[in-house]
């Protein structure tokens, strides 16, 4: 573990090096200071800014909505707490599918007014030229594969991708294609284990999976889910490493108790 030790700030090269020395990636999202602090103090390597913020932050059953005004401030206040991740943005949804000089211009726009590394887009062959073009101007880019959320009405569904010989073989070679488009990592979303591990050792970059098993080189979860915030959300992928939401109920009820009860505040909390 000595070359995690060597990372002051995590980049590009440091989640290559990662890979190289078969050291999983750990990601997680962040939407807001006080959460992406906790994340980086806790030695997250790497903070999605991800547009999941429409659905958890926001509400929207989608992620279509979210902006890129809104992208660009939620990740100014996510940067401001963290000191050592990787801090990567999703472009949202027609921020980058017209064409590539507007992608271009939108990625140069979201590292210009904020202290994030690299951006996300999702897709394959299509994007490419798109991808190639923001990285040979100095933008990192990730990668997206598998379940695309921005693509869920084409789709139709939230179900694993993939799951028969045509589709896997478009996203191994999707995956390629990223790769030789310049990505330094591709987010591999929903698909089957074996698929993702053969993608994986296909790939020179770092793969990092969500719902597409553990042989990926990193995994990454929406922080809220993990935590047990977002109750009513219960994939098969998702563990919850905590349940937060009983947690603050049960804060929230004795504070109205203690209050209701004038209980709160007492004589040592005055002044």
């Amino acid at each position: 573990m000595s070359v995690e030790r060597e990372f002051k700030k995590v980049t590009t090269k440091s989640l290559q090096l990662l890979k190289n020395n078969n050291i999983k990636i750990a990601a997680l999202t962040a939407y807001d200071f006080i959460t992406a602090k906790i994340l980086d103090e806790s030695g997250i390597d790497l903070i999605l800014v991800g547009d999941s913020l429409s659905n958890v932050f926001q509400g929207n059953e989608t992620t279509l909505p979210v902006t890129m005004d809104e992208m660009i401030y939620h990740t100014k206040a996510v940067c401001k707490g963290v000191n050592r991740a990787m801090v990567v943005v999703d472009m949202p949804f027609m921020s980058y599918q017209t064409n590539s000089d507007e992608a271009f211009r939108n990625a140069g726009r979201i590292l210009k007014e904020t202290p994030a590394g690299a951006v996300k887009l999702e897709g394959g062959k299509l994007i490419a030229p798109t991808i190639k073009k923001i990285t040979e101007a100095g933008i990192p880019v990730m990668g997206h594969l598998g379940l695309m959320p921005q693509s869920i009405h084409k789709f139709g569904s939230y179900k694993v991708r993939a799951t028969d010989l045509e589709e896997s073989k478009e996203i191994k070679e999707d995956a390629l294609i990223l790769q030789e488009a310049g990505a330094f990592a591709v987010v591999l979303e929903k698909i089957p284990a074996q698929l993702a591990n053969e993608i994986t050792e296909s790939l020179t970059i770092p793969t990092i999976g969500i719902g597409a098993g553990n042989f990926c080189d990193g995994q990454i979860l929406v922080t809220p889910d993990m935590l047990g915030l977002n109750i009513d959300f219960k994939p098969r992928f998702v563990r919850h490493y905590s349940n937060l939401a009983d947690q603050i109920n049960f804060a929230v009820s004795n504070y109205i108790k203690d209050v209701k009860e004038k209980q709160f505040p007492s004589e040592n909390e005055s002044y």
